[in-house]
């Protein structure tokens, strides 16, 4: 189905940000934007990390500026991102990190996180299915991660739907093939006013977007954990890396954060909607561990097998 709209660009651009942000279609439409990425395809006990941030666009450009006026503040003046973790740079992160959860509390920036937990098998995938694996996790997680279908309270407002995802790693012809898989959600999402037009499917470089590097560490930390990484040793040694270490504080100021949110959150379970599907829109922070319909349990592949 196609939406027709004549389209006004609104362009802006942040301090030390290259990339322009544009918001098509009348400015006073409601518009969200999600920053989306994916993290480890395939980790000891769990697979396929995903995770997103949701901004309201009316927000971005003051929440940009600050967290960019942070960083600045703690010296960072490169990407952040899980991988860059040490003891050097643990406090700054640590810093950062708590800002950011600050817009996070406030329902400023939503945050999303998938996963699939190993154990739980799926049955009778296609070859087709096994190779593209990657995108149609992906898609789920686009479609059901953040409870777009909740999000529009007024059925009688149109709200637009923006989506950058940090560059695909795939060729460009299935790299397009999943763009218009995403942009096909129209249809799921059109009984409620929710609109995604082409030119706002986007790659782009999480260099240039803070938000996307701030929930690369969010990802990152959850996979972390969730796949004993944080009890590795260093080769012929029974004592763990500095980075390892840095690492553990940075995953543990992360949870705290998150449980001031939710007292007692397990990182490994789907979020509960706690009787109210209209949750899934709304609460800031949310875990998504995604399990295949025709799937079977298999104990041992969990982290309790012995």
């Amino acid at each position: 189905m196609k939406f027709l709209l004549k389209e006004t660009i609104i362009l802006f651009e942040n301090k030390r940000l290259c990339d322009k942000i544009s918001f098509s279609g009348d400015k006073m439409k409601k518009q969200y934007l999600i920053y989306a990425d994916e993290s480890h395809r395939k980790g000891k006990f769990f697979s396929n990390f995903y995770g997103g941030a949701l901004v309201n666009y009316t927000e971005i450009e003051k929440i940009n500026g600050m967290i960019i006026a942070k960083k600045e503040e703690l010296g960072l003046y490169q990407e952040v991102k899980w991988t860059k973790v040490t003891e050097q740079y643990l406090d700054k992160y640590l810093n950062l990190i708590d800002y950011f959860f600050d817009f996070v509390k406030k329902n400023k920036i939503k945050i999303r996180i998938m996963f699939r937990q190993n154990a739980q098998v799926p049955q009778n995938l296609t070859r087709e299915h096994q190779e593209k694996e990657y995108f149609l996790l992906y898609y789920q997680f686009i479609k059901h991660a953040f409870g777009i279908d909740y999000c529009n309270q007024n059925e009688s407002d149109q709200i637009i739907l923006k989506l950058y995802f940090d560059k695909l790693p795939d060729t460009k012809r299935k790299n397009k093939e999943f763009k218009g898989y995403i942009y096909a959600l129209n249809d799921f999402f059109f009984v409620n006013n929710v609109h995604i037009y082409n030119e706002d499917i986007a790659e782009v470089d999480s260099r240039n977007h803070v938000i996307l590097q701030c929930m690369d560490i969010i990802l990152g930390a959850m996979n972390f954990k969730l796949n004993n990484m944080d009890k590795e040793k260093m080769p012929n040694s029974n004592r763990r890396g500095k980075r390892t270490i840095a690492k553990e504080k940075l995953y543990k100021n992360i949870l705290k954060n998150i449980r001031t949110i939710y007292p007692n959150f397990n990182i490994g379970i789907s979020t509960s909607s706690r009787g109210d599907y209209k949750n899934n829109w709304k609460d800031p922070y949310r875990h998504w561990c995604f399990k295949s319909k025709n799937s079977i349990f298999d104990s041992s592949l969990t982290k309790n097998a012995k």
